[in-house]
This record gives structure tokens, C-alpha cells and sequence, in this order.
């Protein structure tokens, strides 16, 4: 057949590697970046102001593009090279529409740290549809286009003009589009988070790199000083608290807090202070436990220069027994220097197949053969008191249906699908709604424990959550938002406390007056000072201003006592 009858023939005549590369980044650019040409749609609202919004930040992503791929435009790297990129750009694009995520450093990190369970339930069809209708064109194209072979000495000098060139005209787009996209990248940073794949490569640097570039690698200590304090209320058993570290949980889904479906049956029984008005440090797991857990504050936090040690650190330092029980993706760092429990591990999986299935745990399992991890603690520290963390699995999403045993499911027809945008508002809320009860019921089993513990510890219960998540509200799902950005549902979260088994009486708390100042806003900032004062451990770090409890204790500040003798 002659070459007449074949138009489509000059598409796939030899090209050089250099040529490829700037036909990829054309492809990247209009194909793997449509949230960013919605989100600059629905923004500018007229064709004459999104328009040159979308040429501007199109020029961008395109010479920044040919930038990159000029690293890789040898003929033999740059088609894997390619469809590396565009698998890359096909995953970040599913999650932008599916999720409306963007892919900020903070992103980065959370992915870098996230373990199999929780990749298993981002994993589906629709993935593998949205990827495959990027990559396939793309991996047809490069199947059938031939390279031109060229020296290294030719493809080298072609490289540098490629990147040099690149450079130069995107340095020339900004300045003509300077009046757009100036005002549009102050007042809607996000958007610079949604050039794909540019942004993720860029955000997974920064997460991988900023440790070791913004703070010293030598800990700082603030545990020197930490020691126990005569009991407030007098001598007595030794104190037991569970801390119990929510995970993606919403104020707002509480009936404690007014919301109106029962959520918090047990919780209301059992008689806890609630806290409607409490924020987080941050919108991810990764951002809040450290945060938690530190006694900077989230403001000081932030800015730090170095790491610090942390709560756990001074309660272990002060001679208290210290345990953190996981039935989550790790403690980020702050259970590092303290004794530690997995929950979900194989063994925990075998022998409690009714909390278990598919490789991870109901947060019961915490509770089982927990006798047994505390009496395992060293028993000269058990007799000066105890703190154990509970990090739960909670609410964490996005397959909600997993997060609640079938006994507790009240609230149905329930999302069971992981891409929630294919579930209807209800159905997803529903899902969510069961979770919460479903924490509504683990706590109140960890109180049942906690009162059975009555004859050797005074006892009491601090639950808290990282972070608080968004069901579908402006089309945005999940959590890990820039914290500016974020909407509140993101950041409001649950905290509540029970006293009732003898520490309120220990720490000397008046707990009519607590409940008298529950209205008050607080903040994952109040966590630290409240557990020192509830474990009466004295320390320099302790601010009696953020302490939940001070203004209700008897007999003054625990700090203002005189120290107990040296552990």
C-alpha cells in the first residue's frame, strides 16, 4: 500500500528524543490537568477572565514540563521516562477529581507515610479506569513512534537548548500574564498545588527533604526537670489514664454536641464532658499527633527550628509506666522512646478473627489482653501511675463501611464504595454516622475496663481526634487540606473526658466546675498541660493557662505543690 493511502504516516515518522519530550509535556498538559482547568473555570466565571488565567498557567505547566523531560530526552530513556510520568500524572489526577485533594507537601508526607491498609482502600476500578485512559494513548503513541538515533554529544548539546529555551519562555509567559496570575496565585495558592504532575514531584521533594533541611537532627530536651507531685485530693491508689487519640472524627457528628442523630448513646450514659468548641493542629494524621503530643503550642509548632521531645517523653521521665497501643499506621514519631503495642498484628489478627478481617482490626482489639500489656510494665513504675495511648483506626476513611462492626450499623442504606463521589450525600453520611457510634461504643468499653481497674488505680479518660474530615461539603472528601485552606469540618473536633472512676478525685478536680467551663474554646494546644496536671507531674513545660482542669482544682495548680520523693 502506498504512503498516500496512510495520512496518519508523518505521525510516526523518527523523531528525535527531544521532540518526544515536548509532545509529552503537550499531552500532560491538556490531558492530566483537567481539575485545574475546572477549578480556573468555575473561578474566573467569565471566558475573558479564566481564559488568559488557563493560558498563563497552560504555558507554565508546559515549558516547565519540557523542562523536566529534557533530563530524560535520550532515546533510550525517555519512553519509560514518559510513561513513568504520565502513570504518575493518571493517579494524581483520580485523586484531584475523585477527592478535590491537591497534592501540597503535607499531601506528600501523608502518602510517604501511609501503610497498605489504608492504600488498599484508595485502591479500585475507577483508579484503573481513570489511569488507564491517560496512559493508554500515551503508551501507544511512544509503542509506535520510532526515535531518531542521534550522538551524545548532538543529544546532550539538544538538551541544554531544550531546558535553556524552556526556561527562558516560561520566564516570558510569566511577564505577559504577570496581571493574572500575580493576584490569582496570592489569594488561591491552591492552584499552584494542582499543576500535575509538576506539584506532586515537587511536594514529594519537599516532604522527603524538609526535615533534614529546615530543623537540627539533634532532639532538644525537655524532660529534665519533669517530677511527680503530691496527689492534689491526697494520698490513694495510683493514677490510670487512657489517652485515646481519635482518628478523623467531626465535632459536629456528635450527639454530645448537639448533633441530631444518637451518636454518642454510651458516651451520654456514662455521663463524659464534652467539648463542642475544640480545633486541631492540623487536617492529617501526620501534621496533628506530633503536634498533639508537643508542648509548643501549634503557632510555635510550626515555626520550630528543631525537634523536641514530647508528652510521652516527660510522663516517662517524671517515673510514670507509659504504653502506646497502635491499631494504626504508627505513632509519626512520638511514641519513639516509650514501650509500644500493635494491636493489628498477625498474632493480635489470628487470635481475634471476629474484630479482624482483611488484614486489619476493629478498635476493640486495643482492649483485648490489655490486662496482660499492663501488668508487663515495670512495676515500680505501675505504682507511681499509668498512661496508656489508644491511636484508633476510628473513622478514617474512605471506606467508612469497614469502620463499624454489623451490630453497630444503625443508620443505613451505607456508602460500602470507596470512591465516595459515587455515593449519594446520604448513604455517605450514614457510613461515617456508624463509625462514630461505632467510637461512641469503644469508648465506652475502655470506661467499662477502666472501672474494673478500680481496686488498684484511680482512673480516667481523655479522648481527643487528630484531625476532622469532609463528607462531600464544597465537593471536597477526606481530610489533609492546607490548614488556611481547609474548611472547618476539617478542623473542628471532638474532645471529651470522664473522670469517674477516682482520678477527678485524685487531681483534686472539682468536676462540677469542669463541666461549668466546657463552652470554652479549646484546642489539640490544651492537651499537654491537661495530662500533666491529671498525672500531677511537675515540669517547666507545664502552662497552667491551657490547662483544662487548673481553674477547677481544689488545691491549686499540680505545679504549685510540693514535689513527691524522687522516683
Amino acid at each position: 500500500m502506498r504512503a498516500s493511502h496512510r495520512p496518519w504516516l508523518p505521525l510516526l515518522r523518527a523523531r528525535s528524543a527531544g521532540a518526544i519530550a515536548v509532545g509529552l509535556a503537550l499531552y500532560l498538559t491538556l490531558a492530566a490537568n483537567v481539575a485545574l482547568w475546572q477549578a480556573l473555570a468555575e473561578g474566573g466565571r467569565a471566558p475573558s477572565v479564566y481564559l488568559p488565567r488557563m493560558l498563563g498557567m497552560g504555558a507554565w505547566l508546559f515549558f516547565g514540563l519540557i523542562a523536566l523531560l529534557s533530563f530524560f530526552a535520550w532515546p533510550r530513556v525517555i519512553k519509560p521516562a514518559g510513561l513513568v510520568l504520565v502513570l504518575l500524572a493518571g493517579g494524581v489526577q483520580h485523586y484531584m477529581l475523585g477527592y478535590h485533594m491537591v497534592m501540597d507537601p503535607s499531601m506528600a508526607a501523608n502518602v510517604l507515610q501511609t501503610d497498605m491498609h489504608e492504600t488498599r482502600d484508595l485502591l479500585g476500578w475507577t483508579l484503573l479506569r481513570d489511569v488507564g485512559l491517560l496512559l493508554l494513548p500515551a503508551a501507544l503513541w511512544l509503542w509506535r513512534q520510532p526515535v531518531r538515533a542521534q550522538s551524545a554529544a548532538r543529544r546532550l548539546g539538544g538538551n541544554a537548548l531544550l531546558l535553556v529555551g524552556a526556561l527562558a519562555l516560561a520566564v516570558a509567559g510569566s511577564l505577559l500574564f504577570a496581571r493574572q496570575l500575580a493576584p490569582l496565585m496570592r489569594n488561591e495558592p491552591q492552584l499552584r498545588y494542582m499543576m500535575n504532575p509538576l506539584a506532586s514531584l515537587y511536594s514529594t521533594g519537599m516532604a522527603a527533604l524538609r526535615p533534614h533541611l529546615q530543623r537540627s537532627t539533634q532532639r532538644v530536651a525537655i524532660s529534665g526537670d519533669a517530677h511527680l507531685l503530691a496527689p492534689a485530693g491526697g494520698a490513694g491508689r495510683p493514677p490510670l489514664l487512657v489517652l485515646v487519640v481519635g482518628e478523623t472524627a467531626r465535632a459536629d457528628h456528635f450527639a454530645l454536641n448537639g448533633y441530631a442523630r444518637d451518636t454518642t448513646t454510651e458516651l451520654a450514659r456514662l455521663g463524659v464532658m464534652s467539648w463542642p468548641h475544640a480545633t486541631s493542629c492540623g487536617t492529617s494524621t501526620l501534621a496533628s499527633v506530633p503536634c498533639m503530643f508537643s508542648h509548643l503550642g501549634r503557632t510555635a509548632f510550626e515555626a520550630r527550628g528543631s525537634e523536641y521531645e514530647n508528652l510521652l517523653d516527660v510522663l516517662q521521665a517524671a517515673g510514670l509506666a507509659v504504653l502506646w497501643v497502635d491499631n494504626q499506621a504508627g505513632c509519626k514519631g512520638v511514641c519513639a522512646r516509650v514501650p509500644t503495642a500493635a494491636a493489628n498484628d498477625a498474632a493480635q489478627q489470628g487470635r481475634y478473627p471476629a474484630l479482624c478481617r482483611d488484614g486489619e482490626c476493629l478498635d476493640e482489639v486495643m482492649l483485648e489482653g490489655l490486662d496482660a500489656r499492663v501488668a508487663a510494665l515495670p512495676p515500680e513504675r505501675r505504682a507511681r501511675g499509668v498512661v496508656l495511648v489508644m491511636h484508633q483506626m476510628g473513622s478514617h476513611g474512605p471506606a467508612y463501611a469497614r469502620r463499624s462492626s454489623a451490630a453497630l450499623k444503625r443508620f443505613g442504606p451505607e456508602c460500602t464504595r470507596t470512591t465516595l463521589s459515587d455515593c449519594s450525600h446520604a448513604e455517605l453520611v450514614n457510613a461515617y454516622d456508624n463509625s462514630i457510634a461505632y467510637t461512641d461504643h469503644f469508648l465506652g468499653r475502655t470506661i467499662g475496663w477502666l472501672q474494673q481497674q478500680a481496686a488498684r488505680f484511680d482512673t480516667g479518660l481523655l479522648y481527643m481526634s487528630d484531625h476532622g474530615e469532609s463528607l462531600g461539603e464544597y465537593g471536597l472528601y477526606l481530610h489533609g487540606m492546607p490548614y488556611a485552606l481547609a474548611p472547618e469540618v476539617q478542623k473542628h473536633v471532638p474532645l471529651v473526658a470522664w473522670l469517674g472512676g477516682g482520678l477527678g478525685r485524685h487531681a483534686g478536680i472539682d468536676e462540677g466546675c469542669a463541666r461549668a467551663g466546657t463552652q470554652a474554646a479549646v484546642s489539640h494546644d490544651n492537651l499537654y498541660p491537661t495530662v500533666l496536671g491529671l498525672m500531677g507531674v511537675g515540669s517547666s513545660t507545664y502552662q497552667r493557662t491551657l490547662d483544662l482542669f487548673a481553674p477547677c482544682r481544689r488545691s491549686g495548680t499540680a505545679v504549685a505543690q510540693a514535689p513527691a520523693a524522687a522516683p
